[in-house]
């Protein structure tokens, strides 16, 4: 540990990647050959690291995604009909800054889910904030929300949310008042943040599937018409890989309980 007042005092000031840089550069004696811009220039790319690297870490907790995905192990091979290219587009996070939506669709297994979370991940390495959902487990929280009196509020925390992953749609039941949320929940969002909804039923029969016509066409025209629909198909990686590919579209249905107070600063 390097005793220093200058270590000290940077430390004491919460300046930690500095403060690591600081000893790093008093055991490499090479580095005392730079000139104090150079070594100072250094420290604070050691300070912006650091910086960069808590802040992401805090918001992959709070996005609290149901598989830790990440886009280097995104397997490419399986014949699941995957557009390579359009998902590497998407893991820029261009369209997060465009306010778009991510439609994931295809049969249990073929991960949905864990696709799903790999753009949350990015997401949040890019610098957004981000949350998993179930959706028949979100709309039950808002319908309890409307009992206690929570439900503006966590209407609010959801809209801020730039990018929300809804998944599991299509397999609930809908009555009028959960539509009605649904519709409320898409409505704060539309043009302003970025959502990825999973699900087994092709988009053509989501229509169908939401029950009542006019807030179907009200829900889906919030939804699709500014998409990246993604359609896969195949065999599940579970029959086609075995254990190991539980990883990739675990769909043990255990509910992802709802963050309190977020926000959409990092």
């Amino acid at each position: 540990m390097l005793n220093h007042p200058t270590y000290e005092r940077l430390t004491q000031l919460r300046l930690t990647g500095m403060a690591k840089a600081l000893a790093e550069q008093a055991q490499t004696p090479e580095l005392h050959a730079l000139s104090f811009e150079e070594r100072l220039g250094l420290l604070v790319d050691r300070e912006a690291t650091e910086r960069h690297n808590r802040q992401t870490a805090s918001r992959l907790r709070r996005a609290r995604l149901k598989q830790s995905a990440v886009a280097e192990d995104i397997d490419y091979r399986h014949p699941r009909g995957l557009d390579r290219a359009l998902f590497r587009r998407l893991l820029t996070g261009d369209w997060v800054r465009a306010h778009q939506n991510v439609l994931l669709t295809g049969p249990t297994g073929v991960g949905k889910t864990y696709l799903a979370c790999a753009l949350a991940n990015a997401a949040c390495r890019h610098g957004y904030t981000a949350l998993y959902q179930r959706l028949p487990r979100l709309l039950e929280e808002l319908r309890l929300a409307h009992a206690d009196g929570r439900y503006l509020t966590l209407m609010a925390t959801l809209a801020r949310v730039e990018v929300l992953v809804l998944d599991d749609w299509g397999l609930a039941v809908l009555d009028d008042a959960r539509r009605r949320d649904l519709l409320e929940l898409l409505d704060e969002r539309y043009q302003t943040r970025a959502t990825v909804v999973t699900s087994q039923l092709p988009v053509a029969h989501w229509h169908d599937a939401l029950g009542d016509p006019t807030l179907a066409d009200a829900i889906l025209d919030r939804l699709v018409h500014h998409a990246h629909p993604l359609t896969l198909s195949g065999e599940s990686l579970r029959k086609v890989t075995g254990p190991p590919a539980l990883a990739q579209d675990a769909q043990d249905r255990a509910p992802a309980p709802l963050p309190t107070g977020l926000t959409a600063a990092s």
